[in-house]
């Protein structure tokens, strides 16, 4: 099996970092339908998480015809240390793109769409006009096609997280990263708490509720249980859980590469607790296979 370069972490000389595993392995993107799928990205000039992140699952999921396409842009107005996408003040605000998404789901003919955002802290409605003008562009263009919307945080702007999900998507989901006790080191800009809150609230509207964590940040399993704990008193249905990897030397390191077995543990203890689904593994990605949780 062929590798995708993935950093390293790098020795300090007073400890030990850890190794990437063998199971860590992924495929080289390759083959037709990648290659239609990075055409179609390329003639509509749209933006996928699947570039800007380095996601590793890039190459399954081109190769099997899907993509998750990120609007309002490739530059985000956070500074998430984990996050491969670029950061800065963004000057693209296109008002064509909805339309253009629409029609690139259409043409690669897929059965359930994922979109994602960059987050658009300087505008008055974190891009929720534009959020709601894809997803109903898209509901008219494929109509038979179910959607799965991935929102950043609104800062409690709450109309504008009812103007993201109300265009007809079946799934809507955000995000927590990481532990409450990491946040600060992880996702400096946000707050557990308003994010946990940001869940309730979107199942309080009806929606199908999903949120991931990344494990090998320094968490330890009881905080993970606990908040599994707390998402599901707050309405969280779906929880993907996966390996987090240093994109660049510039990132967070790795603190541990997390055993396939604990994965499975973590799985277990998911739906124990009640959650209705849990993806879990170490190249498990917020969207990867998507298309099982709509149920």
């Amino acid at each position: 099996m062929l590798e995708l370069p993935i950093v390293e972490p790098q020795n300090t000389g007073t400890q030990s970092r850890p190794k990437r595993p063998e199971w860590l392995k992924v495929r080289l993107p390759m083959g037709e339908n990648y290659r239609n799928v990075r055409s179609i990205v390329d003639e509509y000039k749209l933006h996928t998480i699947c570039q800007s992140g380095s996601c590793p699952n890039m190459g399954e999921c081109w190769g099997a015809g899907t993509a998750t396409f990120m609007i309002l842009g490739n530059v985000c107005t956070r500074s998430c240390s984990f996050c491969a996408v670029k950061t800065g003040r963004p000057n693209e605000y296109d008002t064509d793109e909805p339309r253009r998404v629409a029609e690139a789901i259409w043409l690669m003919k897929v059965k359930h769409a994922v979109i994602t955002s960059v987050n658009r802290d300087e505008l008055q409605d974190r891009g929720a006009e534009i959020w709601h003008q894809t997803i109903r562009m898209v509901k008219e263009r494929c109509p038979e096609t179910t959607i799965e919307t991935l929102i950043p945080d609104t800062k409690a702007n709450w109309e504008a997280l009812e103007r993201m999900i109300s265009a007809g998507q079946e799934v809507v989901s955000h995000n927590m990263e990481t532990v409450p006790r990491l946040y600060r080191k992880v996702r400096p800009q946000a707050k557990w708490e308003r994010s946990l809150e940001q869940i309730r609230r979107i199942k309080d509207y009806g929606k199908r509720t999903k949120t991931g964590i990344m494990v090998g940040l320094g968490e330890t399993k009881e905080e993970i249980f606990q908040s599994m704990d707390e998402l599901v008193v707050n309405g969280c249905d779906i929880l993907t859980l996966g390996q987090y990897l240093q994109p660049t030397k510039m990132h967070l390191e790795v603190a541990e590469y997390v055993h396939p077995d604990t994965f499975a543990e973590y799985r277990e203890v998911g739906l124990s607790k009640g959650l209705k689904y849990v993806e879990s593994g170490p190249l498990v990605r917020s969207s990867y296979h998507a298309e099982r949780h709509v149920f």
